[in-house]
């Protein structure tokens, strides 16, 4: 259920006065939820994000498990603080246990939070102005004052000694800022980590960079930080399912130098997450992927730009690039499967149900027509790599 402001009296068990003061003085969200729900008895109340984060309780309700509090979001019971912002940056007032007050009252709890959450949004856009900044100076040239604006900034950012860092890029619709809400949305649920969330100079619309510091670091194969987002990320997508939200995430950065080359990573890994598709999917779907997933020359090639893997499938197939002539697409199954059976003849032919004789000739054509010795392991990588960008 979604609230509109309300320009009515505040609830009755905490004056206009009371109220207006927690406000000023910046009052943690579990004091005012819980003074603002008093006169209902101070039931147990809960303030959650998008994702189901508790951002505040009252004394009488127990801590949520993730995943009730991300169902609760969506309950009958549930209100929505700010309707107005983005599906990923809302925040939503949950009674479990039903009240018997006037709907009015209730809009005058989720206006009181409103502007609360209306003044960490004006927090929040500060923060992501010096990210920005951040960014900026990571993704610029190196030069011989670079390293010490880079510490100055990550200071700013309050990223200063928390190396190593992890650097993430998300892209959703290319028309609005979800991308930059749903990235910290999701980077929230890092409890131990410090992160700034921008914009690349740069970036394509719909794209949001963020840095990670993590403070530690483990020996573990497995990025903890890795793991707790592609968990994360199927309730986060369905906040708004229907625009495919991807991701690419870099391994750790041990040094504020270091930044640029997991930025290129995290940007290689969000290239492949936009072209990886459900088997019988038309349009890739939402993923978020990290660039140790990229283990396998195939999932390597899917973070290479479409317009460049067809380049380099075109040319190194050379005249049987050219797949609307029936032979060339006879000659392109049968190196697949020649190659997909490690260059035995034998397997090739059985495969494709033909004599050994008709397989050399026509590994013959096809060494003829792409310039390639099949008799060699670059050559045979070379073409591998060329059917799978085709």
């Amino acid at each position: 259920m979604r609230v509109a402001s309300s320009t009515g009296a505040s609830p009755k068990s905490a004056s206009i006065t009371e109220l207006s003061r927690l406000l000023a003085d910046g009052t943690d969200p579990d004091t005012l939820l819980t003074r603002s729900v008093a006169h209902l008895g101070t039931p147990p109340a809960y303030v959650l994000s998008a994702t189901g984060r508790t951002i505040a309780r009252t004394p009488t309700a127990p801590p949520l498990p993730a995943r009730r509090a991300a169902e609760a979001v969506t309950a009958t019971t549930t209100l929505s603080v700010d309707p107005d912002a983005s599906a990923y940056a809302q925040w939503h007032l949950h009674l479990p246990e039903p009240v018997g007050t006037p709907p009015r009252m209730l809009h005058e709890i989720a206006e009181v939070l409103a502007q609360h959450r209306r003044e960490t949004l004006r927090r929040e856009t500060t923060a992501r102005g010096r990210a920005t900044d951040l960014l900026a100076l990571i993704d610029a040239p190196p030069s011989a004052a670079a390293p010490a604006a880079l510490g100055r900034a990550l200071e700013a950012c309050g990223l200063a000694d928390q190396d190593p860092y992890t650097v993430i890029t998300v892209k959703g619709a290319a028309d609005d800022d979800g991308a930059v809400d749903a990235l910290a949305e999701a980077l929230h649920h890092l409890t131990d980590c410090g992160f700034a969330v921008g914009r690349l100079p740069m970036a394509e619309p719909g794209e949001a960079t963020a840095v990670i510091g993590t403070r530690t670091r483990t020996d573990s194969r497995t990025d903890p930080i890795a793991t707790t987002l592609k968990n994360l990320w199927p309730t986060l997508q369905s906040r708004s399912a229907k625009v495919p939200l991807h991701g690419g995430i870099s391994t750790p950065a041990t040094t504020p130098q270091s930044l640029k080359g997991a930025l290129t990573q995290a940007r290689h890994a969000l290239t492949a997450a936009s072209s990886r598709r459900a088997p019988g999917a038309e349009a890739p779907t939402s993923n978020l992927t990290a660039v140790e997933d990229l283990t396998t020359l195939d999932a390597l090639l899917t973070g290479i730009p479409a317009d460049v893997r067809t380049a380099f499938g075109i040319h190194a197939l050379g005249l049987l690039a050219d797949d609307t002539n029936p032979s060339h697409r006879m000659l392109l199954e049968t190196l697949d499967v020649f190659l997909t059976h490690n260059g035995s003849w034998a397997r090739t032919a059985e495969a494709l149900h033909l004599h050994v004789n008709t397989v050399h000739y026509r590994i013959q054509r096809v060494e003829m027509l792409t310039g390639r010795d099949l008799a060699r392991l670059d050559h045979k990588l070379d073409l591998k790599a060329a059917l799978l960008c085709r």
